[in-house]
């Protein structure tokens, strides 16, 4: 075997892996937010309400930045 098919295998090997681990872990991120959605407005009130207080779309927005800014 030539040194130039073994430099072809070896970039054939890379681009494989390359592909193959980007549907992986794409899938992996899709798994984890079905399982795990990120927390919008609607769940903020919903949660809000479950403790007994009446959220105002003010108190909404301020908890929605501070989330933002927390990340």
């Amino acid at each position: 075997m030539s040194v130039g098919m073994i430099v072809l295998f070896i970039v054939i090997g890379i681009a494989i892996g390359a592909v193959g681990g980007f549907f992986l872990a794409r899938k992996y991120m899709m798994d984890y937010f079905k399982k795990n959605p990120p927390i919008n407005e609607d769940m903020l009130r919903q949660m809000m309400m479950s403790m007994g207080q009446k959220p105002s779309e003010k108190k909404i927005r301020q908890m929605m930045q501070q989330m933002k800014n927390q990340q």
